[in-house]
């Protein structure tokens, strides 16, 4: 007989996911040189209702940045998300941060995903993160199109509140590259629509978060986002060595970015 799934709910561990979320700002502080929210900012979610983030998947960093959000962003939610299994497999950490494994292009994969997020949003407190393309998908590739699970979890679950979410990952000004994050307005689950509408009315929305993050990321202009982690900085090495030294030697401190810090860049309006 084959292997009964974990359950996802036992598996997780509120003491793990709030510790990885510790590591999870040193990981983003070393490989990034920001992780940044579009001044659009989080809506405001009504208490009391579950909440399912819908997003784009460019990259294998999309999991470690939905739980830094979760640690940082949504603290009075409880995060889960389905992955692919074989994936999970390699990640299996990953299961104690609320990740569940389930299979694409499966009957099976596809019903183990309705009834676990299902469980999962019976919850009010609950935080759904799904990368609803399901599949490594390029930021600027269009149309988007999102796999028939989500729009089958929007039309089941009218207490949800479904939210766009667009990530970007590209390079500005400094060594390491920018995380950056936009969210789109809420949708209120259930209603008449069949699951094709659905469908179209999510692609539609989260089409719409990814261009204008896309037209914000363009600008290489922080004071159009929120800081939420800061990296290091800097070229590194033995240049950022040198500047290091002349800086003590002057009494000063070393500035290493090629951007303005966020504090003098604040004392200027966005025009």
């Amino acid at each position: 007989m084959p292997t009964p799934e974990p359950d996802p709910l036992r598996e997780r561990s509120p003491f793990l996911f709030w510790l990885f979320g510790w590591y999870l700002r040193w990981y983003f502080w070393r490989n990034f040189d920001a992780v940044r929210i579009d001044l659009a900012g989080l809506p405001l979610l009504p208490a009391g209702r579950p909440v399912i983030l819908f997003t784009n998947h460019p990259s294998w960093w999309d999991p470690a940045l939905f739980i830094l959000l979760s640690n940082t962003r949504l603290r009075g939610r409880i995060g889960f998300g389905p992955m692919e299994a074989e994936a999970l497999g390699k990640y299996g950490l990953l299961r104690r941060m609320g990740a569940f494994g389930i299979q694409l292009d499966n009957p099976r994969g596809a019903a183990r995903f309705l009834a676990v997020s299902a469980r999962v949003l019976s919850d009010p407190r609950a935080a759904l993160w799904v990368t609803a393309e399901g599949h490594f998908t390029d930021s600027r590739t269009r149309p988007v199109r999102l796999r028939p699970g989500i729009a089958h979890l929007a039309r089941r679950n009218p207490g949800a509140v479904l939210v766009p979410m667009a990530v970007e990952y590209g390079f500005w000004n400094e060594r390491r590259p920018e995380a950056l994050v936009r969210f789109g307005p809420p949708i209120t689950g259930g209603g008449e629509r069949s699951v094709a509408a659905w469908g179209a009315v999510l692609e539609a929305a989260l089409t719409d978060t990814m261009d204008a993050l896309a037209a914000a990321s363009a600008t290489r202009d922080p004071r159009r986002f929120e800081l939420v982690a800061r990296g290091s900085g800097g070229v590194g090495g033995i240049y950022d060595l040198w500047r290091r030294l002349r800086a003590w030697r002057s009494g000063e401190r070393a500035r290493l970015r090629h951007e303005d810090s966020p504090a003098e860049v604040a004392r200027e309006p966005i025009r």
